[in-house]
This record gives C-alpha cells, structure tokens and sequence, in this order.
C-alpha cells in the first residue's frame, strides 16, 4: 500500500460530505469524536484507508461507515456517497420508521430558563400579597 492510498480523515470527511467545512471535520477529528477501527482519532492529520471502518458522532446520530474510494475532490452527493457504505444500526421497529424518531429530544432541568407564564402569575400573586398597601 502507497501512501497515494491513505488520505487526511480530515479531508475525506469533507470530500463524502459528512460535514459543510474542513475546518469543522478537522474539530470532529480532534475533539475526539471519530473513530477509526474503533480506536479514537486525536489529530486531524489522522490517514484512512479503504477498508477502515469510522464511527463518526455527530449531534445526537451515530455514523458508521466503511470507506470504499479516497476522494479527489468535493463533488456532488451522488460522488460522496460512492466514497463509502453506510453500516450504521437500523432504527428499531419502536420509532416507526421516521427520520427524526431516533433522535433524543431536548433536555432541560426544571427551574432552568425563563419562567412559564403559570410560574410569572404566581411570583405576581406573591409580589402583589407581601406590600402593605
């Protein structure tokens, strides 16, 4: 194997479209939030090959993907998809089938944020009792 074979991680991640930049596959790479063959990627410098199998966690998805072509340029999607085969896990039968059924909701703590209108009226019913008129 040559090293024309082996490519940047950072570079085909951009090239097969996993995200808009460079620069932003270079911070997936570094923030340690690939993997190649399961061992973590710390540098964006990182080479892959065909054959390697990455794990990309990227917002609330999970990305599996097995590379099948270096790219030479950022092309079309129909280009970027040929650079790999999507292996990530199915979606189980529970989220019927829709896109964003997988997907986490958003959390927040109770008490966290700005007051509901419920929470405003009754801190006015308290204001309001407390002054001697």
């Amino acid at each position: 194997m040559t090293a024309s074979d082996r490519q940047r991680i950072d570079k085909w991640l951009f090239f097969a479209r996993v995200v808009k930049s460079r620069s932003l596959a270079a911070k997936l790479a570094t923030g340690g939030r690939v993997r190649v063959n399961r061992d973590k990627v710390d540098q964006a410098s990182h080479p892959v090959k065909v054959g390697d199998v990455l794990t990309v966690t990227l917002e609330r998805r999970i990305l599996v993907y097995r590379i099948l072509a270096t790219g030479h340029r950022r092309g079309p999607a129909e280009e970027a998809r040929l650079l790999y085969e999507d292996v990530s896990p199915q979606p189980s039968p529970g989220d019927g089938g829709q896109a964003g059924a997988k997907e986490l909701p958003p959390v927040r703590d109770p008490g966290s944020g700005r007051p509901t209108k419920r929470e405003r009226r009754e801190t006015d019913r308290l204001r309001d009792r407390g002054e001697p008129e």
